[in-house]
């Protein structure tokens, strides 16, 4: 078929692959433990699935304004505000997910002949979101002893004069790696310096494992050290909405318009429904943190039995320790072997012969790792590293 350039070249998500697959073999009868998926495991909380089934009932069920309902807008407005940030309603733009939001955000500022750094390892979607806007991903990796995570050293070692924009994630899919305030804003400083828009994916800020809560992100920085930037969240893996698909931007109110206009002819408004869901959860602020803590508190305690596991039962297999998200990005290059000569061959090996599934890192640019999603029972993850262990002796 001859395909148009747009899509000749895009590769399907891996990690929708792999669960698909998993979910493939579950179906037929195969006893498999799927740790690939990047949503929580737990329902959405049934006071949030109330308000979506409430505003069903009362008639909510129309065409939106495209950008998201007023009332939505300025509920994400001041949950997101800070006392150093004061977000207007005028700079959220919702949409069908936070992947359509980063889709927007390249699409609006990105074309062809431009650059745009793409911090490595990154979400299997990133380079692809870039291509499709046609601008060229340029990948950025920080040093393996630093947990890849980026200094200005790095990004003067790929930036181009046709470099545009740098996109990042903190905490980090597939890593788990969090920034602190300062290695941000040096990061910041140095787009800031150089004109780059700086777009930093903030969807698991609230699944962060340090103190407070929330990682550090750009509303956390001094104004002055902000040049032109882009924060996109959504409801997705904190508040465990990922089916009812509502994520934002946050940017310049001439942008969000822009993103608006861009919207208005490709999706329109996100679901009615959803955007109900998610205005109680954005509005009911108080009763939305007791949930997310509650969440937070268990993806610690799987993060801290997951780690304890690898370091009794995995020791050859070393891993980077997750500050956030769910993710435990891990080695498996020291089971590579004549036969079994990369990540994808290991993880389907292991997907094979053990019933685990887990994401190879090819699909994040780190060819000698593998990710495994901890948001899943206690029992299910104890099951599956001794499955592993059990296969590579």
């Amino acid at each position: 078929m001859d395909l148009s350039p747009n899509v000749a070249s895009i590769k399907p998500s891996a990690t929708i692959a792999v669960s698909s697959l998993a979910k493939r073999l579950m179906a037929e009868g195969r006893d498999i433990i799927n740790l690939s998926a990047g949503e929580p495991d737990f329902d959405t909380p049934g006071w949030i699935s109330d308000a979506a089934i409430q505003g069903i009932r009362e008639g909510r069920t129309r065409y939106t304004p495209t950008p998201g309902l007023p009332e939505l807008r300025a509920a994400i407005a001041r949950f997101i505000s800070t006392t150093d940030r004061v977000v207007q309603p005028n700079q959220i733009v919702v949409s069908s997910g936070a992947k359509q939001s980063l889709f927007n955000v390249c699409f609006a500022l990105f074309g062809p002949g431009d650059d745009v750094l793409v911090a490595a390892p990154y979400w299997t979607s990133y380079p692809e979101i870039v291509g499709l806007a046609r601008a060229r991903p340029v990948f950025a990796q920080g040093r393996e002893e630093a947990d890849f995570r980026l200094t200005p050293a790095d990004l003067d070692a790929v930036v181009t004069p046709q470099t545009r924009g740098l996109l990042f994630s903190s905490p980090c899919n597939p890593t788990g790696v969090v920034y602190s305030r300062e290695e941000l804003q040096a990061v910041a400083e140095w787009a800031r310096d150089r004109g780059i828009w700086l777009i930093s994916d903030e969807i698991y800020r609230h699944i962060y494992f340090g103190e407070g809560g929330e990682a550090p992100g750009l509303s956390d920085l001094p104004t002055a050290s902000l040049g032109p930037n882009v924060i996109v969240d959504g409801a997705s893996k904190s508040f465990a909405m990922t089916g009812w698909r509502i994520g934002f931007s946050v940017s310049d109110p001439e942008l969000a318009a822009a993103m608006t206009a861009a919207q208005s002819h490709m999706t329109s408004n996100a679901a009615a429904p959803s955007q109900m869901a998610a205005l109680a959860a954005y509005t009911d602020v108080g009763r939305t943190r007791e949930d997310v803590t509650r969440m937070r508190e268990a993806f610690r305690r799987r993060r801290d039995l997951v780690v304890r596991l690898f370091d009794e039962k995995l020791p050859r297999l070393g891993y980077l320790v997750p500050e956030g998200a769910f993710y435990l990005f891990f080695r498996v290059d020291a089971l590579f072997t004549d036969e079994r000569s990369s990540a994808s061959e290991v993880c389907s090996w292991i997907l094979e012969e053990a019933g685990v599934a887990v994401v190879p890192g090819e699909a994040f640019g780190a060819p000698a790792y593998a990710r495994l999603s901890f948001a899943s029972s206690d029992a299910h993850l104890e099951e599956a590293v001794r499955r592993i262990a059990s296969l590579i002796g």
